[in-house]
């Protein structure tokens, strides 16, 4: 359904504002749309962040090369949900890929930014274990602080007809 008009009590169409688009709802961008797209977001950089955490600290890797493989997973698990859900949909793998890279690249690039700038800054959360809570608070922490963050961001693309907005003709 086209959102970018909607009737009026008096029957009449009432008229987007300025730039073509209704606020809230140009492409059905509403914030529980945005909020959808950027937990979904948030599901895949977290799974891969955390395993990459993980895989990193197991191997007693040094900060950098953990939090590098940490933020190529969150991207590689970020990519695989919107790939499944568009493979799923009988799209061919070549556009599914191209569908998962146009909607989830800036996302995704806003959230690892976000969340490991937090994490970078909050004072021994770099050199905590992952059994002490002063590592987990600080990534979670980001993690709330991105989606905080990215909800907009996925907001201000859907009404652009970019970001989630792409998947949303497989659904």
């Amino acid at each position: 359904m086209d959102h970018s008009a909607h009737h009026s009590g008096t029957g009449h169409h009432r008229s987007a504002p300025e730039g073509g688009h209704d606020r809230g709802h140009a492409h059905g961008t509403t914030w529980a749309t945005a909020m959808r797209a950027t937990l979904h977001c948030l599901t895949g950089c977290a799974l891969g962040e955390i395993l990459g955490m993980v895989v990193g600290t197991a191997l007693a890797w040094g900060n950098v090369p953990t939090m590098v493989l940490a933020i190529a997973l969150a991207f590689v698990f970020g990519y695989s949900l919107t790939l499944y859900a568009v493979l799923r949909a009988g799209v061919s793998l070549k556009a599914a890929v191209k569908v998962a890279l146009a909607a989830d690249t800036v996302s995704i690039a806003v959230m690892e930014l976000v969340d490991n700038g937090i994490v970078a800054l909050v004072p021994g959360a770099m050199d905590a274990y992952l059994s002490e809570g002063l590592f987990w608070y600080a990534l979670l922490g980001g993690f709330a602080v991105a989606f905080v963050i990215t909800t907009p961001v996925n907001r201000w693309m859907i009404g652009r007809g970019k970001g989630h907005a792409v998947v949303h003709a497989y659904h």
